[in-house]
């Protein structure tokens, strides 16, 4: 397999940032978000019909640790897998400890095939897919290494409203902008973005692949793909994202209004083997059906109020 220059982008990125990128991304690294996240993992767990004690999950795209964590303090053994193998050592320093049960994998980017078939109950990914080249065959790569009756869970990535805005949501942005204005004019990576953006468009300095109005993560293509590869979505959340800073009268007022994310639980189904790969061209960008949140899509808006990690 050739080198992948987005790949290798993104591997370089988030090793020159391991050490700090808990501060970095307010967006995840907050007690209301770390709250959400929390009873999230649980209710998914909630849908796990295998027979394994203690269970197994993986981490895709561990990061420095975010769902790790989690899923330690849930009992589960866990992989943690990532490209970026500053992130591996720092999350074997921080959660390696003996008795913890984690291992950690290096992934290449593009596939898991370095993890044998049907290896876990639970099989997450949390403001990853966006950064993969192609997503949609890691989604069929997780479905593969997930035990029948195992879960995948998928998070923390944005949905059609984001794109297409209602009302509510423009203005709960207006409301919220002001929290955030000082701390993007003081910080100097702000600036030399703006200046790699003039030579090319489409720079992120995080090495995000799909975050623009023409090429973003589409869940109908997602959710077609997991049923082709005989799973059944068990849970589907859309929520609105809190980050550091923002005021909690504004964000508790709004959440139940607007939301810009989200969050999809599959079960693969402990009988139907997995079908083959369908094509996506041409599928409908709608927003699913099965979504708990309803939202309002009005004109297309990229005004970059999501930061991806």
């Amino acid at each position: 397999m050739q080198p992948d220059p987005r790949v290798e982008r993104n591997v370089r990125a988030h090793d020159a940032i391991a050490r700090r990128y808990d501060r970095i991304h307010g967006e995840i690294f907050n007690p209301v978000e770390q709250q959400r996240l929390h009873d999230h993992l649980e209710r998914a767990l909630a849908f796990v019909e295998t027979d394994s004690h203690p269970g197994t999950a993986l981490d895709f795209g561990c990061g420095s640790g975010n769902l790790t964590r989690h899923l330690l303090d849930l009992d589960l053994h866990v992989t943690a897998a990532d490209v970026s193998p500053k992130f591996l050592r720092l999350v074997e320093a921080t959660f390696g400890g003996v008795g913890r049960g984690l291992e950690t994998v290096q992934l290449n980017g593009h596939d898991l095939s370095n993890l044998p078939d049907g290896r876990f109950d639970l099989v997450a990914t949390y403001s990853v897919l966006h950064h993969v080249p192609d997503y949609l065959r890691i989604v069929e790569e997780m479905v593969r290494v997930t035990r029948p009756g195992g879960v995948i869970f998928l998070d923390h990535e944005v949905n059609e409203a984001y794109w297409q805005p209602g009302e509510e949501y423009r203005r709960f942005q207006q409301l919220v902008s002001g929290s955030q204005r000082w701390a993007k004019y003081t910080n100097p990576a702000n600036y030399i973005g703006k200046i790699r953006r003039l030579l090319n468009p489409r720079y992120h300095p995080e090495g995000d692949i799909h975050v623009w109005p023409d090429d973003h993560i589409e869940w109908p293509a997602v959710r077609q793909r997991l049923e082709a590869q005989g799973c059944r979505v068990v849970l589907t959340e859309d929520y609105l994202l809190y980050k550091r800073g923002f005021p909690r009268d504004v964000y508790d007022r709004y959440k139940d209004l607007c939301a810009d994310m989200r969050l999809l639980v599959a079960r693969r189904d402990a009988q139907a083997a997995p079908a083959a790969t369908i094509a996506t061209e041409g599928m409908s960008k709608d927003n699913d059906s099965a979504t708990t949140k309803g939202t309002k899509d009005t004109k297309k808006d990229n005004s970059g109020n999501i930061s991806h990690g």
